[in-house]
């Protein structure tokens, strides 16, 4: 599943160590949609993902996620992981600046032979 937009907060680096005696590394992140009704997301990196995708506060990403949930003590509880950040990507709704260098009163105005 794909999740496109924009990085509003990165959230501590948490870590710990399990009952099997591993460490373990995990840090969220909050992406927000750029959809017409926005939403936030909130999404999970572990071990070396955190620092194999390096991006910032107002990246616009797209995070290639797994959703998976599972129960304890009779509730539920649910992880968004990330296993893949693609970072700048556009869609066709976004439409890149262009700068030309030319300032717009150095810009040659073309001549109306209009009588209106």
């Amino acid at each position: 599943m794909e999740l496109k937009g924009r990085i509003t907060q990165s959230l501590p680096e948490q870590n710990g160590q399990s009952k099997a005696g591993t460490t373990w590394r995990k840090q969220d992140f909050i992406l927000e949609t750029q959809a017409e009704y926005p939403k936030k997301v909130c999404f999970s990196l572990w071990g070396e993902k955190i620092d194999q995708f390096k991006f910032v506060e107002g990246d616009v990403v797209t995070a290639h996620i797994d959703v998976e949930s599972r129960e304890f003590n009779g509730r539920w509880y649910t992880d968004v992981k990330a296993w893949k950040i693609e970072i700048g990507i556009n869609d066709a709704n976004s439409v890149p600046s262009v700068n030309t260098g030319q300032n717009v009163s150095q810009v040659p105005q073309p001549e109306d032979d209009l009588p209106f």
